[in-house]
């Protein structure tokens, strides 16, 4: 090869210049640090699932003893599952403007998204919760068959929490769809506190507090609700297709504006 050749190929860059493999080795590097951003975005929306978990044992602690003060502490937190969702979100959304997911990691980025706003939404039922409790005053006529009922309620909302968060961070299917089991035992209690609160007799402020509580029933029944949610995210996670698990809201097979006790009907 003449001098002139050789320097040519110095010039324009030869065949064993290194080229593709450094620039192979970054993008490598760039896909393992995009990994280790969004599994790190993952632990940070999981563990807003703890701070839920945190309001819903301090409003039901709250709710059983018409704790007034503790449920103004529930409130005034909120502000720390609002923080969480906006670091997650603002988190995705930055990660989204540097990188170009595919495949699996886009189906997590999606439902991140998904589970971080059902985590907010989770906070404003304890939070909506908490703001029923004083408005009956720091004696209020309770029955205790209504509290109880309640507290088996809460206590279904929180294991569906717990579930719910086990499930993504396994990506188990099948724990996620077990979900629904628990949910229709919260809505049976919901609408069983419902009839309580009717039946409860002619006394004005008895029935007011009954009309509460059965508000307070609706916002756990919702908590529950997006739990089942945060399931269907794992199942489309784990197979690129997203399909709501059977109907929480209301039992199988019946229309959902039928009556609580309607029977089901195939349509």
């Amino acid at each position: 090869m003449s001098p002139a050749s050789s320097a040519s190929d110095s010039t324009l860059g030869g065949p064993n210049d290194g080229a593709p493999p450094a620039a192979e080795g970054s993008h490598q590097q760039g896909r393992a640090h995009f990994q280790q951003q969004l599994q790190e975005l993952e632990s940070h929306a999981l563990g807003g699932l703890e701070l839920i978990l945190e309001q819903l044992d301090r409003v039901l602690e709250a709710l059983g003893h018409q704790d007034v003060e503790l449920a103004q502490m529930v409130i005034a937190d909120d502000d720390r599952v609002d923080g969480r969702y906006l670091e997650v979100h603002q988190g995705i959304l930055s990660l989204l403007a540097l990188q170009a997911p595919v495949a699996g990691d886009l189906r997590l980025v999606a439902a991140l998204l998904h589970m971080i706003k059902h985590i907010e939404r989770m906070g404003d039922q304890c939070v909506n919760i908490a703001k029923l409790i004083p408005l009956s005053g720091h004696e209020p006529p309770v029955r205790q068959e209504v509290l109880q009922a309640l507290a088996k309620m809460g206590a279904h909302a929180r294991s569906e929490v717990v579930q719910s968060k086990a499930a993504f961070a396994g990506r188990d299917v099948g724990l996620a769809e077990d979900l629904v089991r628990q949910d229709r035992e919260i809505n049976r209690l919901n609408r069983e506190i419902f009839h309580m609160a009717i039946e409860i007799g002619d006394d004005p402020d008895t029935r007011e507090w009954a009309m509460h509580m059965i508000l307070v029933a609706r916002a756990l029944e919702r908590i529950g609700d997006n739990a089942v949610d945060i399931g269907e995210q794992v199942a489309f996670v784990v197979t690129g297709l997203f399909r709501e698990f059977s109907d929480s809201s209301h039992p199988a097979g019946t229309r959902p504006d039928a009556a609580p006790d309607a029977s089901p009907e195939t349509f």
